[in-house]
């Protein structure tokens, strides 16, 4: 048996809470001593650790409570509830703090400046100088000229949704502009980074067969370096929402997907990202 003095120091819940879990009848003690000091066994502070859980997902005590003296309260599948519950707010949490990180290092999250029409114009240059000869021809040949191609691709970036999602995804204009820069249009490279991702979502495909939650989250972590990579991102979190998102809509990325890697893989890939990143 242990005091209310020792429960307090192996729990860290103050004394005067432990009272008060009393007084409401969340935890009563197991017994009081000869001189009415309140008393608890093992499986009293195993309740207070349950307790504990539920007070980190915020639920308030008058429904812990209920919950809890419920008589079909299942101790085991309440555990599990819990653990999910509170990985998807670490995950929630690792996000923000994600995001704080890269406003300490100077990365504006919400700037949403448009291009400038000199900004698009060199861009383009990048974009057609690191195409292949042969490319660029049969882009000429298919517009008409290097100047109506140039005016197509020019005409991307009046999308204003599209150009504020690609600002989101990199945190302000100057990174999305930087990243841009630094692409090289490699043959090679892209078909390298095409190859991870299907090895990715074929691990996907294989926590979904298997409903291993662990290999599931390896997935998605492997999946967010492989699109940080990609897209010379300091952050995946936002592009992967938006992944997701869009694998829900069922269109036309959601088809392609299901049709490349099996029935229902959009679907999963979109729930597991949302499941990590506790959306």
């Amino acid at each position: 048996m242990k005091t209310v003095k020792d429960v307090s120091e192996i729990s860290g819940v103050s004394i005067r809470t432990l009272r008060y879990y009393d007084e409401i009848g969340l935890l009563k003690p197991t017994e009081l001593s000869d001189a009415g000091y309140r008393l608890y066994d093992n499986k009293a502070l195993e309740r207070l650790q349950e307790i504990m859980f539920f007070k980190e997902l915020e639920i308030p005590l008058e429904n812990i409570k209920k919950i809890m003296d419920s008589p079909n309260y299942d101790k085991e599948q309440a555990l599990l509830t819990q653990k999910n519950l509170l990985e998807q707010k670490r995950n929630r949490l690792n996000g923000i703090i994600e995001l704080i990180s890269d406003v300490m290092k100077g990365v504006n999250t919400m700037s949403f400046k448009a291009f400038s029409n000199e900004e698009i114009q060199e861009i383009l240059d990048h974009m057609l100088g690191c195409m292949s000869k042969e490319s660029l021809k049969q882009q000429i040949q298919k517009y008409g000229s290097e100047e109506k191609y140039r005016e197509y691709l020019a005409a991307g970036f009046s999308n204003e949704q599209a150009i504020a999602d690609v600002f989101k995804w990199y945190g302000s204009k100057e990174k999305a502009m930087e990243a841009i820069m630094q692409s090289t249009g490699d043959v090679k490279e892209f078909k390298q980074e095409q190859d991870k991702n299907t090895e990715i979502y074929k691990k996907f495909m294989a926590a979904k067969e298997t409903g291993d939650v662990n290999v599931e989250k390896e997935a998605v972590e492997q999946l967010a370096e492989n699109y940080k990579e990609m897209f010379k991102l300091d952050n995946a979190r936002s592009i992967l929402l938006d992944l997701a998102s869009e694998y829900l809509q069922k269109q036309k990325l959601a088809e392609a997907t299901d049709s490349q890697f099996g029935n229902g893989c959009s679907e999963y890939v979109a729930y597991a990202i949302k499941k990590y990143y506790g959306v």
